[in-house]
C-alpha cells in the first residue's frame, strides 16, 4: 500500500524565517542541543526555531536537515550524465533512471542534451558505474549517452541567501578546492554511524539524542563521531537543504564553458568565489561536448541568473560563443541519497538476471 503524498501548505517566509533558513544552510552545530545555537544566532527563543522550522517544512521549503556526506570520500564512484532522448521518451525514461537507488537528482534541460542526471555506485558493487549506464541506455532507448565525471572540484556549496543581501555578483577571496575524505574509508563504526546521520534531524530540542537511543549509542558517542567525520572531510556540514523554487530561487542555470586546458583551474578558482555559484567542476569533454568547466547558478529570476553568468564570462574574459547555459525545466527526482541501502543490490540483481528494472 503506497502512502498518498501530503501536499505542502502555503507559506510566506518573513524576515526571521530567512535568517533562520541562511542560518540552517550555514550549518547545524553538532551539539547535544544544536537548535540552541541556532536560536541564539537567529535571535529567537529555541521554541520559536523549532515551531518555524516545523512551518517551513510543512510548505516543503526545507527538503531535509541531515548530514551532508562527500560520497566519493565514502568509497562510492559516481558521475553526472548527460543524455538524449526524443521528447516523447522522456517522462517514461526518466522513471527508469530514477529506478535506479543511486539516482539522487534528474533533470530535463533545454539543450539537445535534454536528462541530466547523477549516479552513484556503491563501493563493491558488482556492476561497475559503466555497466549500469550500459543497462540504463539500452532499457531507456537512450539517443545518446554521456558521461561526465568530477575531474577537479573547484566549489560544493549550496547556500541559497534567503535575506537577499548578497548581490548577483558578490564574490568573495578565491579558495583551494576541498578536500575529499583523508584517504582511509569509513569503518563499520563510520557507516554505522552514517545510517544514522542521513536521516532527516527530529525537530526536538535533543534530536541526536532520540537517534541515540534508538540506534543504542551513546549521544555524546554519535556526536563526537558526528564532529570526527567532518573533521575527515567525510561529511562536507550538517544542515538544511531547501527546496529552491519553495524558497524563491526559480531559475537554476547550468553554465558549460569552453576552456582552453591551460586556464581551466585558474577560470575555475576564479569563477567558485562567486557567491551566486553553487558548484564549479572540472569535467570532460567530448566531440559532441565541447564545454569543460561547469557552474551552477541558482537565482531568483533567470534574468539575474544571466547578470551573474555574464559576469563570470567578464571575469575570465570568455565572450558569448564560449558558453552554453542549460536551464532546468522540469525535476524529475531529487532526493538525498542513500548509503549503504539494500536496494543497490535488489537493482543490480533485477539487472543482471535481465529483469525488468523497477521505476521511480
Amino acid at each position: 500500500m503506497t502512502t498518498a503524498a501530503v501536499k505542502p501548505t502555503r507559506h510566506v517566509p518573513d524576515e526571521i524565517d530567512r535568517r533562520l533558513l541562511n542560518a540552517l544552510q550555514a550549518g547545524i552545530p553538532l551539539t547535544r542541543h544544536p537548535f540552541e545555537g541556532i536560536a541564539e544566532a537567529v535571535g529567537v527563543e529555541q521554541d520559536e526555531v523549532l515551531r518555524r522550522m516545523g512551518v517551513l517544512k510543512a510548505a516543503a521549503i526545507i527538503r531535509q536537515v541531515s548530514a551532508i556526506f562527500d560520497t566519493r570520500a565514502l568509497g562510492y564512484e559516481s558521475t553526472l550524465v548527460a543524455a538524449s532522448y526524443p521528447e516523447d521518451r522522456l517522462f517514461e525514461a526518466a522513471s527508469v533512471i530514477n529506478g535506479h537507488p543511486g539516482v539522487s537528482h534528474n533533470y530535463r534541460r533545454t539543450h539537445d542534451f535534454n536528462m541530466w542526471f547523477t549516479l552513484a555506485v556503491e563501493p563493491g558493487a558488482r556492476m561497475s558505474l559503466e555497466d549500469a549506464l550500459d543497462v540504463l541506455a539500452r532499457e531507456t532507448g537512450a539517443t545518446s549517452m554521456r558521461i561526465l565525471p568530477t575531474l577537479m572540484l573547484y566549489k560544493i556549496n549550496v547556500q541559497l541567501d534567503m535575506t537577499g543581501t548578497t548581490g548577483t555578483t558578490a564574490r568573495a577571496e578565491p579558495k583551494a578546492p576541498p578536500r575529499r575524505g583523508d584517504g582511509s574509508p569509513p569503518s563499520e563504526e563510520d557507516q554505522e554511524a552514517i545510517l544514522i546521520l542521513q536521516e532527516d534531524l527530529p525537530l526536538v530540542p535533543a534530536p541526536f539524542d532520540v537517534w541515540a537511543e534508538a540506534a543504542g549509542w551513546d549521544p555524546d558517542r554519535l556526536v563526537a563521531k558526528a564532529r570526527e567525520m567532518q573533521d575527515r572531510t567525510l561529511m562536507r556540514r550538517f544542515a538544511a537543504v531547501l527546496n529552491h523554487r519553495r524558497a524563491g530561487f526559480g531559475a537554476n542555470g547550468m553554465a558549460v564553458w569552453r576552456v582552453p586546458a591551460a586556464d581551466v583551474d585558474d577560470f575555475g578558482s576564479r569563477m567558485a568565489a562567486f557567491q551566486s555559484v553553487s558548484h564549479c567542476y572540472r569535467r570532460p569533454t567530448y566531440d559532441d561536448w565541447p564545454y569543460s568547466l561547469f557552474t551552477m547558478v541558482h537565482a531568483r529570476s533567470k534574468d539575474a541568473c544571466e547578470e551573474t553568468i555574464a559576469a563570470l564570462a567578464d571575469e575570465v574574459g570568455l565572450g558569448r560563443d564560449d558558453y552554453a547555459v542549460l536551464y532546468s525545466t522540469f525535476e524529475y527526482k531529487k532526493v538525498r541519497l542513500r548509503y549503504y541501502s539494500p536496494e543497490y543490490r535488489a537493482w543490480e540483481d533485477m539487472a543482471l538476471a535481465g529483469s525488468p528494472l523497477p521505476v521511480g
